[in-house]
Parts: C-alpha cells; structure tokens; sequence
C-alpha cells in the first residue's frame, strides 16, 4: 500500500523506493571518483548541514505552478547555463534577478496573468557533457569540464574533486541567502520600478517599449494611493525560487530529508484546486488564496532546490536519474526532445507522477526551429489521451546550437524566437496553451548569441564571449524576447 489519498495527493513515500534506490539502476553520465572514502567525507557533511529551501517553500512553489498548469499563470525560468562558484557575488546576483523581474514585469504587461519565477541559480553547477574527454586548441585530450561541482574549467583544475561537492552546498546557500536579502530588502519594490537599471537596455526602441509599461505602473500605483486601496506590503517583494538540473544524484541524495508536510489541517489528505486567482493589474499576483490542499504525515524533499529537472541525456525510464526523481515531493522537470517517443513520454509521466497530480511535472520541449512544427503537436495529443495536467514549457535555447566557421558555439536570436514563436501557435492550434519558457541567460552584456536588436554577428561573438559551457542570451536579448512573447500573448 503506498498510501496514497483521493486526487492524486501522496502522504509517503512510495514503498519501493528510498533517496538511493537510484543506486540499483544504471546510470548516465556517472562520475567516477577516485578517493571513495573522501567521497563519503563529503556525503556525511552534506548529510548533517541545513536545508537549503523548505517543504513550504516548495509547496507554495508547486501551488503556483498548479495555476500554471491550468493556464492561470506563466512561469518564467531563466539563468546561467553552467553556474560557477565565481558567480557568487553581489553583481553578478543582482544583474540576473534584475532582469528576472524586469521579463517578468513584460510579460504580466502582455498576458495578463502572475508570473512564477525560477532563476537556473544557487546550485546550476553540474553539467552533462556528450564525452568525458575533450581536446585543447593544440589538440591534446583533456577530462571534459563537467562544472563546478565536479570540476574546474582551467586545465590543471580538471581532476574530479569531491570536496566540491560541499562547495558546491555553501556557494548554492549563500546565492539564496543574499537573494532572499535583497528581495526582503526591496530589490522588486515596484512602488520605485526606475531603479531597475534601465541604462542597460541600449536599444532605444526596447526601452521606449519598456519605460512606456513602467510609466503606465507608475501611473496605476498613483491611482491605487488616491483612491486608498494601496495595500502596504503587497506591491514590495515577490517569490523567486531556485533551481537546476538534477544530474549529479550523489549530491541530490545527500540533501534529501525526510519533512513534515507543510500542511497541518484536519482529515485526508486531498488536494483541492480552487477557482480561478483574482489577479493584481499591477503586479499579476494572485490577490487570494488559490491554494492546494497539500497531503499530511511526511515526504521526501530535495532540500538543495526548490525545482529540479532531468535532461535529455538522463531520462531513461530504467536508468537512475528517473529513479531519483519519481521519489521526491519537489515540482520536477522533464527534457522532452527529438529523441522522446510519444510511448516513452508517457510512460515517464507515469512514473514521475503516478497520482497524476496537478502541476507537479513541467514538459520543458526543446526540439529547434526546424523540428518543433513536426514532433510538438505529436507530444501535445500524447499526454492529451492522458489524465495528466502538465506545464507545457519551451526551452528555445538548447536545439538551436551551432558552431561558427571558426567553431565558437553560439545560438542564433531568430532561431530561438522562431522556435518559441511556433510553440505559442502550435499549443493554440491544438487547444492547448503553453505555460513557460525556459531560456539560458544572463545579466551581463556578453557577446554569445548572435542577432537581436543590436545585430550580433559571428565576427562579434568575440567582444565578449564569456561562457564555460553553452551560449546565453544577454541582458537585451532576453528583455527583447519578454517583449516579443508579451506582443504574442496580447495578439493571441
């Protein structure tokens, strides 16, 4: 007996399975360490150090994407594609949450709806790579930078360390403990949306369009304070929640806890989904509760995020990483690409989320322009036949990758737009709708993808190339790609 209540809300873990039963499964991109027992130092530290979130802090997460699931919100998710321990700084945080809310402030501009935040930050540092071996400009063979987690990108760093595995925990807590400070301290207010270093949008057509939103805020929030209804508190902060992939699993099962489930109500455990939100006009949040009812007793919570995913090159059905995930209270996401065959789509539904539970997976489609008008609406029917309601999500970056004739790895902007643009229609053509994007990117002016509103060129990729692994958009790119999905939105 799994002890499962009615509506698909879980109140234990399922029999079978516990934070290393991954263990008993083939793995995909295993890592192999050399010194075993400092390995197990480093397991045992993790093992005895806080959380870094919370079960509340993930239910509320999961209740927001719950509403995302039925179409009465948006997610946005975006952050470096390869974290580095370097990134844990001041700057560097503040120029991606930034322009986190900035995108998020375009967007509830053109759809109307609140937004969920996710920022690829405070624990991002682990990344898949197709061999464990690459070759150096002089063509000698090297161990692949597989990220900080694991390794570092300069050569003589690229031995597998296992004392990174709790570096990796301390700059993962620090990132969110300054987040949480500077949101705390009024980094969102948007009683004063100016400060939000409008100087770095160099394209005058751009900003007009966003100084034009914030004047129109502006000019709603005068009005609120006239007529009296500015409720104190309400317009300060917003929820923005962390997440990366879950790829290194001897890490993920090291901050796995066994919780009290938030909820302390009476009864069985169920879930309840409300009626629709009333939504801010200002801010898109929810002005009442649209809560789920979360499951009693206890579960099991990945304590190192708030969000993880499983990516295309782990998603074997048999292998561990599915394993993993199918055991954890954590909201998840799933890599769906060129690759996933309908069958094998639904089947993993099946197992990450046998309760079928509202919200809880998020299908991050990421197949290229070329592709996605042939295999989307394949996938969209396929979990149609399906009692799941999942998040519909499109990650444009990851199969519009190229090499330059100098072989430099960019992204093409109007291939990303393309493939995002086609996934808006295809979900409306198929009655469907899609509910997030998912977007590698920065708040530093880097020269990695080309075009957009400042006309990058391969020959520009060289100004400021500064990633260890894939390509991001930068600063103007991404405000600029808000402000074509918020029109899209608006048209549709």
């Amino acid at each position: 007996m799994n002890g499962h209540g009615p509506n698909g809300a879980s109140s234990v873990p399922p029999d079978d399975w516990s934070p290393s039963s991954w263990r008993t499964k083939p793995t995909k991109q295993q890592v192999v360490y050399e010194d075993e027992s400092a390995v197990a130092k480093s397991r045992a530290k993790l093992q005895s150090v806080p959380p870094i979130v919370t079960s509340t802090e993930i239910w509320k997460l999961r209740r927001a994407l719950a509403d995302v699931a039925q179409g009465k919100a948006f997610l946005l998710q975006g952050g470096d594609c390869a974290e580095l321990f370097d990134y844990c700084n001041d700057s560097a945080i503040d120029s991606k949450i930034k322009l986190l809310l900035q995108m998020s402030l375009v967007l509830i501009w053109g759809g109307n709806k609140p937004v969920v935040r996710i920022a690829r930050m405070a624990g991002q540092y682990a990344k898949p790579r197709s061999s464990p071996m690459e070759k150096t400009a002089d063509g000698r063979d090297v161990p692949s930078f597989r990220g900080d987690i694991l390794n570092g990108f300069p050569e003589d760093q690229r031995k597998i360390d296992p004392d990174r595995l709790v570096q990796a925990y301390f700059h993962s807590a620090a990132t969110l403990n300054y987040v949480r400070a500077q949101i705390a301290s009024g980094i969102a207010d948007l009683h004063n949306p100016l400060d939000w270093n409008l100087g770095r949008v160099g394209d005058p057509s751009v900003e007009g369009k966003y100084k034009m939103i914030v004047e129109s805020i502006s000019e709603s929030l005068r009005f609120m304070r006239t007529v009296g209804a500015d409720t104190a508190g309400q317009l300060e902060t917003v929820d923005l929640y962390t997440s990366h992939e879950g790829l290194l699993l001897e890490y993920e099962e090291a901050l796995t806890r066994r919780l009290r489930h938030p909820s302390n109500r009476t009864g069985p455990p169920r879930m309840k989904l409300a009626a629709g939100p009333k939504v801010s006009p200002l801010t898109g949040g929810a002005l009442t509760d649209n809560s789920i009812q979360e499951p009693e007793t206890t579960g099991y919570y990945n304590t190192s995020a708030h969000f993880l995913w499983v990516g295309d090159r782990t998603r074997q059905p048999d292998h561990a990483h599915i394993e993993y995930f199918r055991g954890i209270e954590n909201p998840i996401g799933i890599k769906v690409g060129p690759t996933t065959s309908a069958e094998d789509l639904v089947q993993l539904l099946d197992i990450v989320n046998p309760n079928k539970e509202v919200g809880k997976v998020t299908l991050i489609t990421r197949y290229g322009e070329g592709k996605v008008g042939d295999l989307l609406p394949k996938h969209i029917e396929a979990v149609r036949r399906t009692p799941h309601v999942v998040v519909w999500q499109c990650d444009p970056m990851h199969g519009n990758t190229r090499s330059t004739s100098t072989g430099i790895k960019t992204r093409s902007f109007h291939s990303v737009f393309n493939e995002l643009s086609a996934a808006l229609r295809i979900h409306k053509e198929c009655d469907s709708f899609l509910g997030g994007v998912h977007l590698e990117l920065t708040g530093d002016p880097v020269t990695e993808c080309t075009g957009g509103s400042q006309g990058l060129q391969d020959e520009d990729l060289g100004e400021r190339y500064e990633t260890f692994c894939d390509p991001r958009l930068n600063e103007k790119q991404a405000l600029e790609l808000a402000f074509l999905v918020a029109g899209s939105q608006r048209e549709g």
